[in-house]
């Protein structure tokens, strides 16, 4: 099949090869063999003029021509399948597949065990590759195009088609010796005064902490700043420092670190976590059953929660 002298399965390749950044995996997406895929890459690079993808350090990275291409190959290439009425259904049981999704540290630390549980029951040969979260979402426009889906918070101006994946709120956390720790609790004025570590989610992005801060005329912290919120509770140890970080991650990362968690004295500030994707993956068949499945995952962190009768109480407790 070709169009002005293009073979068409060319098309199917490319996407392959620009989306996974590697032949190997690639190939195995598609169900071709290396030698193939190099061949194929070859002639999309003779077809182009351009390399498409080059080698930097270890990794293969995008061309800017090859930016402009992904978003328009995840357009189009699903409407010419439908238009050719090709068989496109996703069998996860015999799938060998990889996906690349990009996560926080929190997301990482609450869902990826799950879902690896998940994936070894239901499909052995889907493979997922996580990515960090860059630190400026706004300033990577082709971000959601390159990875097949995103975990992260609402509110840091993330584009794109989403799902509401499950909810947290934020907590304290402090060294157990902090000099402002009274009956296990931290007050206003403490939390104003205690030099704080805050978490860095990228330039110009507030989370919901600071926003509350804000509003109560509270300083956003000069103590600090880290990327993401899992070194803070190994920052904060043995210092007069103060973190607030989403309770889940606290209550599984606080007893490593030996620093505890308290209630946050602005009352309860929600976390809300979202699953995102390109929409031009709106009707992919293998993206939706992984939108499925991610879903499901979260709703049974959701469910774990509910069944403890909402939130755990938050005490001062070194062990917890």
């Amino acid at each position: 099949m070709s169009v002005a002298g293009t073979d068409l399965n060319l098309l199917v390749v490319l996407q392959a090869l620009l989306e996974e950044r590697n032949v190997t995996r690639a190939g195995e997406r598609i169900g071709m063999t290396q030698p193939a895929m190099s061949t194929a890459l070859r002639r999309l690079r003779r077809r182009y003029n351009d390399e498409l993808l080059v080698k930097v350090g270890r990794d293969l990275e995008l061309t800017p021509l090859a930016r402009t291409l992904v978003p328009l190959l995840q357009e189009t290439m699903p409407m010419v399948e439908r238009a050719l009425r090709l068989d496109r259904r996703f069998r996860p049981r015999e799938a060998s597949r990889a996906f690349t999704v990009c996560v926080s540290d929190y997301a990482m630390v609450v869902l990826a065990p799950r879902l690896r549980r998940r994936l070894e029951g239901e499909a052995p040969g889907v493979r997922i590759n996580y990515r960090p979260m860059p630190a400026g979402l706004v300033a990577k426009p082709h971000l959601m195009s390159e990875a097949d889906v995103m975990l992260c918070p609402r509110g840091l101006g993330v584009q794109g088609s989403s799902l509401d994946a499950f909810e947290d709120r934020f907590v304290c956390v402090v060294d157990p010796g902090n000099s402002r720790l009274v009956g296990g609790q931290l007050d206003l004025e403490a939390l104003a005064e205690l030099p704080r570590v805050r978490s860095v989610l990228g330039a110009d992005h507030l989370t919901p902490v600071d926003r509350r801060l804000a509003e109560l005329g509270l300083d956003r912290g000069s103590g600090v700043t880290a990327r993401g919120w899992l070194p803070l509770p190994f920052i904060v140890c043995g210092t007069e420092l103060v973190a607030i970080m989403p309770e889940r991650l606290a209550a599984k990362v606080c007893p490593l670190a030996g620093t505890v968690v308290v209630a946050a004295p602005f009352g309860e500030v929600t976390l809300n976590e979202a699953i995102w994707w390109h929409p031009s993956r709106d009707h992919d068949p293998a993206h939706r059953w992984l939108r499925t499945v991610l879903a499901d995952v979260a709703q049974e962190v959701a469910e774990d929660v509910a069944q403890d009768g909402g939130h755990r109480d938050v005490v001062c407790d070194p062990c917890r």
